[in-house]
């Protein structure tokens, strides 16, 4: 892969998920893992992410789902600070996630509500999160009062 996919992928990738968080996961590879996050990073944010024909919003729903139905956890807590920074707003995710427990299964969507209530508040409770990530994260408070719907309450998370 080329070196201007990598920087494609960088800048995407910091505006997603912050410069803080993805320097450290560059300074924190070691010989072993250092190749892995070149290929996350020109693959995945460069290749993929860096294509003209999504917006960020978009890819953040769509990821969104896919991480939740393959039942990513760590993922899907990252994404989740992404959409907010994307745009998603907090109905919209709860939206995506009724549609994975439908078409995935209640245990998948159950996790997935479970990361992303924890993500939602580390971005709002954290003072280093980036501006627009507040401001996503406050916009998304106005327009919802996110809880774990009724139906999804006491459901088996075991799998």
């Amino acid at each position: 892969m080329s070196d201007e996919l990598f920087e494609t992928g960088l800048r995407i990738r910091k505006e997603v998920l912050g410069e803080e968080y993805v320097e450290r996961s560059l300074a924190n590879a070691d010989d072993f893992s250092k190749d892995s996050q070149r290929l996350v990073t020109e693959y995945c944010w460069g290749a993929c992410w860096g294509r003209e024909g999504l917006n960020k919003k978009t890819r953040s729903m769509l990821n969104l789902a896919m991480i939740s139905a393959l039942n990513r956890p760590h993922e899907l807590k990252m994404h989740v600070k992404g959409a907010l920074v994307n745009g998603v707003t907090k109905d919209e995710i709860r939206e995506i996630f009724f549609a994975v427990a439908v078409y995935c299964g209640v245990p998948a969507a159950n996790h997935a509500f479970k990361e992303a209530a924890e993500g939602i508040a580390e971005v709002g409770a954290n003072p280093g999160a980036s501006l627009s990530a507040r401001e996503a994260v406050a916009a998304g408070q106005r327009q919802c009062n996110y809880t774990v719907p009724n139906c999804f309450r006491g459901a088996r998370t075991d799998d």
